[in-house]
């Protein structure tokens, strides 16, 4: 069964630019990764739970803050390496960063040692121009960037 997730991508505009807010993926798996360890705040939804309702509520999850209000714009849908779906949707505003609790999952860690450990779900949160943002962001998410520059312009 493939997964589905919906993700909102926060921008906002700056005198160099359109900047998008980005998590680190947290955990031991991405832990020394930067480039390609980046996401888009989101999480899975099921059948009964709108994908728009499903982002607003991960990013809350994920992030421990609600997302900004604003006029939804769709970025659309991409597969990623692993086959989940990931929809997202562009919304403008500000997230204070200093004001971020992320949610957290267990894991066992180390793997087989029967000891299980709690991580962040994002271990760090930050603003990048979206030249950088492609190089920090899971490749199939680069897709959205391209997306909203269109929108953007």
């Amino acid at each position: 069964m493939v997964a589905h997730s919906a993700g909102l991508l926060v921008y906002r505009r700056t005198a160099d630019g359109p900047q998008v807010l980005l998590g680190h993926m947290g955990g031991p798996f991405w832990a020394r990764r930067e480039a390609g360890a980046w996401t888009v705040p989101k999480g899975e939804y099921g059948a009964d739970e709108r994908p728009e309702d499903a982002a607003r509520r991960e990013f809350t999850e994920e992030l421990g803050v609600a997302p900004p209000e604003g006029e939804l714009l769709s970025l659309g849908q991409v597969r990623q390496s692993g086959g989940k779906t990931v929809v997202a949707w562009a919304v403008r505003g500000e997230v204070d960063l200093d004001a971020v609790v992320p949610g957290t999952f267990e894991l066992e860690w180390p793997r087989g040692s029967g000891t299980v450990r709690t991580f962040p779900e994002l271990d760090r949160v930050a603003w990048f121009d979206l030249a950088a943002a492609r190089d920090k962001l899971v490749t199939a998410q680069r897709t959205f960037l391209d997306r909203l520059a269109e929108q953007l312009h």
